[in-house]
């Protein structure tokens, strides 16, 4: 057979091909013919073949079936075939194939060969495709080299452990008494391996540490690196090593990355190491990207380890110099590091505050991130004006993305660090202006509560809102939000209007005039696309026709918002199953109040509002659905008026087929027998109804009356299921006359499984000793579908009224 083309041949003929196609054809053409020759047992021209098959395969081609071939090389007297062999053996071959396990007799072999730098070809091999059960065979053969005298055959075992050791760490101790001996070489290659081998050790294994700082003694371990960085830096110019000026870059970076990790948490350790880290920082040339490199190494060292208070203050200016830097690169990773440094040192950091602001205008995205995170850090109530000001001029020209954060951190460093309330509304206002559409809710909420709560700028809120108002406010619907309860305009959006139809409504009784205007504006609602607003419109024009003489009264002054509020007199208690918040324990009058978190406060105060309106008269609620959870319905048929009735009250409701199948109160008839039906106690402390027995659902109450609480009355309410089916989504509601308040706690499940139960607590406080009087909503999915049944109960034991 002809002699093949040599390599340089071939990659002048693949580098000469036009198009892709052309090289594919000169690619398999030349792999055609090497699949060739590997048929032959004695081919004197293997050596070349591989070599061209392995740049084939760093071409993207496949080259998986010269795998066998580089075995026959490795085993191969010859070094040059080993070379090519072992080369072939690390691009071809890893755990996952079977001709994996054939090459560890081969490095066996090499590995006890007189040959240092066969020895060498082994080892960087097994350091490359090492599996676990490879690493585990021959990890005594390079713990032996490690000590070999050779420094060549050193260096490489070292390198070769590092390997071994991250891919089966539990084979660390074996290296341990081999690696003490690398922190005292006097060859760089050696030692710069040893310092690798021994940090990747500390950092993967605890008792590793300890062993390197205890067992090995501060005298050893310590002072060592600490006299070869000392040498690195004092000793001047040694061309051997050198990179732009530094002695030694590389090796220095090690060092002080390992002195970090054992001058961590360790008082002595760090009390060795103060002074070198000073003469680094200090001595170390800053006009080249290398120094920089080291500089980094060393603050990052110096916060991390028990350092003096002077030295921590050296590295932030360091990091202070490098936000100077032009190479955004350095500046990034300066403003990363102080972002972490700030709650070790704060003051040290604020010196570099102007620095740090200055890198907002930065026209790196990344850049400016870190500035703007960092920034807020500093904020105190020392720097709060000044911090703001810049930080509302970043808001106004931020990008979109940065406006949502940055708007939400101001309004909490403003609430946290403001000098006074009418700085804290200026600023909130200036949020809103510029950060627009973007404001999150959590700004909104704040704004509204401050300017609730805070009556003597009142006024001056309302002047500076209107000023705002003046100005286009379709990319400011926050604004609008907070300021325009009695606004209209067709720009708004849907959250906005049920802020503006609830204000207007409300301040309708705050003038002499205009009220027809403002039932105009109410009515058209009425007729709005938005289910939602449709609803709301409907039922507050009814405050301006037939309820007109209660509108007064509903609508009356509210008293601030307060962040806690505790839960008034006089309401009616309704819970749908849920606890309470502590900050939403609130008086239902609360209702007419701003809300103070988008949507779902609104809605929630909206629900609260038509309870009000139930306690004065009995709304046709035909339009409204069952899972609208306002108390219209439940209240509807329940005359608060009327003087308690000692007979026995039943009412009847038909079953709900669909989920929005809609009733009305006015569909009573009989089916729920309330009152007490069975009593398991006779002392006046504890009683036992049972308020609905109906479809396998048995609802029971059992009252009981804390003796230390006068006014309280605790009712157990249990479900039980004694059907064969599982009922799901089971709710139970309850409401009472506003001269009591009602609290109930979460359920123990929204599921009855067959001869289960779900039980939950009802605490009612009765100030004034009337008679109890509770209606009744339960709601749940059976076998047939949704289930709704809705009643009342008259007839309390004496026990719930004493």
């Amino acid at each position: 057979m002809p002699a093949p083309t040599r390599l340089r041949d071939l990659i002048r003929q693949i580098r000469a091909a036009r198009t892709a196609a052309e090289e594919r054809t000169v690619v398999n053409k030349e792999c055609a013919y090497i699949r060739s020759t590997f048929r032959e047992e004695d081919s004197v021209w293997r050596c070349r073949n591989i070599a061209k098959l392995l740049y084939i395969h760093m071409l993207g081609y496949p080259a998986h079936f010269g795998q066998l071939e580089c075995l026959k090389l490795i085993a191969s007297p010859r070094f040059t075939d080993k070379r090519i062999g072992y080369l072939g053996a690390m691009l071809l071959l890893d755990e996952r194939q079977d001709v994996h396990l054939l090459i560890t007799n081969c490095l066996k072999n090499d590995l006890n060969s007189s040959t240092q730098f066969v020895i060498g070809l082994a080892l960087c091999t097994l350091g490359a495709i090492a599996s676990p059960e490879m690493a585990r065979d021959l990890a005594s053969e390079v713990e032996r080299l490690m000590k070999s005298p050779n420094a060549y055959i050193r260096k490489k075992a070292a390198l070769c452990a590092f390997r071994i050791i991250r891919r089966v760490p539990e084979l660390m101790e074996m290296f341990l008494p081999a690696t003490r001996s690398l922190i005292t070489e006097k060859n760089h290659g050696v030692l710069i391996t040893g310092v690798t081998l021994i940090t990747e050790m500390c950092e993967n294994s605890v008792d590793t540490l300890n062993h390197f700082k205890k067992e090995c003694g501060h005298r050893e371990i310590v002072p060592n690196l600490v006299r070869i960085l000392k040498n690195l830096i004092l000793a001047g110019y040694s061309p051997e090593h050198d990179v732009s000026g530094v002695s030694d870059p590389f090796l220095q970076v090690k060092i002080l990355r390992l002195l970090r990790i054992l001058g961590r948490n360790d008082i002595d350790a760090s009390e060795a190491m103060n002074d070198i880290l000073a003469q680094v920082a200090t001595n170390t040339e800053t006009s080249k990207n290398v120094g920089n490199t080291i500089l980094y190494e060393t603050v990052l060292s110096i916060m991390d380890i028990k350092s003096e208070s002077g030295l921590r203050v050296l590295a932030v200016n360091i990091l202070g110099r490098f936000l100077l830097n032009n190479d955004k690169n350095i500046r990034y990773v300066a403003l990363n590091t102080l972002l972490k440094t700030v709650y070790v040192d704060t003051s040290a950091v604020q010196r570099h505050r102007s620095t740090i602001l200055e890198c907002l205008k930065d026209p790196d995205v990344s850049i400016r991130r870190r500035a703007m995170e960092l920034s807020f850090a500093l904020v105190n109530t020392n720097n709060i004006r000044n911090m703001m000001k810049e930080l509302l001029l970043f808001l106004e020209r931020a990008d979109p993305e940065f406006k949502a954060q940055c708007s939400s951190n101001i309004v909490m460093s403003a609430e946290r660090f403001a000098p006074n309330k009418r700085w804290h509304l200026e600023t909130l206002f200036k949020v809103l202006v510029a950060a627009g559409n973007y404001v999150r809710d959590d700004v909104v909420a704040c704004t509204i509560q401050l300017i609730s709560e805070t009556q003597a700028q009142q006024g001056y809120a309302v002047s500076a809102l209107w000023k705002a108002l003046e100005k286009d406010t379709s990319d400011k619907q926050p604004l609008a939000q907070v300021a325009t309860w009695l606004l209209w305009s067709p720009q708004n959006t849907v959250v906005t209007k049920q802020y503006t139809l609830l204000s207007l409504t409300k301040l309708s009784t705050r003038f002499q005039k205009g009220n027809e205007k403002i039932r105009q504006i109410i009515d058209t609602f009425g007729s709005n696309l938005h289910i939602e607003l449709q609803q709301r419109g409907t039922e507050f024009s009814q405050l301006f026709r037939k309820y007109d003489h209660l509108r007064p009264a509903l609508l009356e002054r509210m008293p601030p918002m307060e962040t806690a509020r505790p839960q008034a007199n006089g309401i009616i208690g309704m819970v749908n199953g849920e606890p309470e918040p502590e900050e939403e324990k609130s008086t239902v009058l609360e209702a007419s109040t701003p809300p103070s978190d988008s949507v779902t406060n609104i809605n929630r105060r909206y629900k609260n509002y038509t309870t009000i309106l139930s306690k004065f008269y009995k709304i046709d609620n035909t339009t409204a659905a069952v899972n609208n959870n306002d108390l219209l319905d439940l209240l509807g048929s329940l005359d608060l008026s009327a003087p308690t009735s000692t007979s026995t009250s039943t009412s009847t409701l038909p079953q709900a087929q669909t989920p929005t199948q809609v009733f009305s109160p006015t569909n009573t008839g009989n089916f729920l027998v309330d009152g007490l039906l069975n009593s398991s106690s006779t002392q006046n402390d504890a009683a036992t109804m049972i308020v609905l027995d109906k479809a396998g659902l048995k609802i029971t109450f059992r009252l009981e009356r804390p003796p230390d609480i006068a006014d309280l009355l605790i009712i157990n309410m249990s479900a039980q299921n004694s059907g064969s089916a599982i009922l799901t989504d089971f709710l139970f509601q309850a409401a009472v006359p506003k001269t009591f308040q009602l609290q109930m706690l979460s359920p123990s499940s929204t599921v009855i499984s067959p001869s289960g139960q779900v039980t939950q607590v009802l605490k009612i406080t009765n100030i004034n000793k009337v008679p109890l009087r509770m209606r009744l909503r339960i709601s749940y999915t059976g076998p047939a579908g949704p289930v709704l049944e809705q009643a009342e109960v008259n007839t309390f034991p004496p026990l719930a009224t004493q």
